[in-house]
């Protein structure tokens, strides 16, 4: 079901080296995400925040927010409250400063904290949404879990994470961009010799499809469904906490 990849592969725990990996990243992080997926993880925003909207949440949790984009794109479904967490600061406050511009701080907060031990109580969202940042989470199954705890019963997750298409020649084309293109062009511009690397490892170790939905059962989420994006490069996820 996968095995947890590590940035430098060092003695530090991941979620230390995930942060500074984040840190480090931060001020071009924005620019590569656009660059790197050609502008499509707009859409894949957008589409994951329309199917949130169907149970019309109003306090929302945003897990990994990084520089809040899919936050942003939540005010669309008009909640009164986003709190975004994430354990880079780098990342927060490029997040702040977005939403400053569009006068948002009323609805949407960003705070420094990490999604294996949320500070926040029992019942507390409507729904939480999570876009490529499980395969992030040191114990996916602990994050999850703390997830499910903060979530009100009949509150919705949505995860939108990469996956792995299966067939050819998407699977080929993708298997080579995400191995040789993507590391190359992020280092060139993030400087960061290791960041980049480590998206491809992270995505190839992650336990998509079939494998991600039985986690999300065996910690107790019902009605677990999975959309597939552009031939199955990333996938939405929705799941309900009875």
């Amino acid at each position: 079901m996968g095995t947890t990849v590590t940035p430098y592969n060092t003695s530090k725990s991941k979620a230390t080296q995930v942060e500074e990996m984040f840190d480090s990243i931060a001020p071009k992080y924005d620019f590569l995400n656009r660059t790197l997926s050609l502008g499509i993880d707009v859409l894949w925003r957008k589409k994951a925040i329309k199917l949130l909207a169907k149970n019309n949440p109003k306090i929302i949790l945003d897990v990994a927010t990084g520089t809040a984009d899919l936050a942003l794109e939540a005010i669309s479904i008009n909640p009164q409250k986003i709190i975004g967490i994430d354990i880079s600061e780098g990342m927060l406050e490029l997040g702040r400063k977005k939403i400053l511009a569009k006068n948002l701080q009323s609805i949407i907060t960003l705070q420094k904290a990490d999604s294996e031990n949320l500070p926040f109580a029992e019942h507390a969202f409507d729904a939480t949404m999570v876009a490529f940042g499980v395969r992030n989470f040191e114990h996916l199954p602990k994050g999850l879990s703390e997830i499910y705890r903060t979530l009100k019963p009949g509150g919705t997750l949505m995860v939108l994470e990469f996956s792995k298409p299966e067939n050819f020649p998407i699977k080929q084309l993708y298997s080579f961009y995400f191995k040789n293109i993507l590391p190359l062009i992020g280092k060139l511009v993030s400087k960061d010799n290791a960041a980049y690397n480590y998206l491809p490892d992270s995505v190839e170790a992650f336990p998509h499809g079939k494998n991600f939905i039985t986690i999300l059962e065996n910690v107790g989420f019902k009605n677990v469904k999975q959309t597939k994006l552009t031939f199955g490069v990333a996938s939405i996820y929705l799941a309900v906490k009875p």
